[in-house]
């Protein structure tokens, strides 16, 4: 699944218990374990840095309340319609 991330996650380090079931809920697979460990001595989840969708099903899946913060996106705007001299919107073919 390539393309621009519609949503970014933060990962609160000192919450994370290194569990990894966002890791395997998350659709895209955008979550990892992180190579270093934690003051607590685990590998805490951590974001790839793309590809993320929003969803947030990682964050209801936490049993760790504070853990995860999902953030969506807001999408690009659209571009406006083309109007022509009369006011009429040009025709699409």
């Amino acid at each position: 699944m390539a393309g621009a991330a519609r949503g970014n996650i933060t990962i609160n380090a000192d919450e994370c218990k290194g569990c990894g079931l966002c890791i395997e809920s998350c659709p895209p697979k955008c979550l990892e374990l992180a190579p270093e460990l934690s003051h607590y001595g685990v590998h805490p989840a951590r974001y790839t840095g793309c590809e993320c969708t929003g969803c947030g099903i990682c964050f209801y899946c936490c049993p760790e309340p504070g853990a995860i913060t999902v953030y969506r996106l807001a999408p690009p705007p659209k571009a406006a319609p083309q109007v022509q001299a009369g006011g009429e919107h040009a025709a699409t073919v």
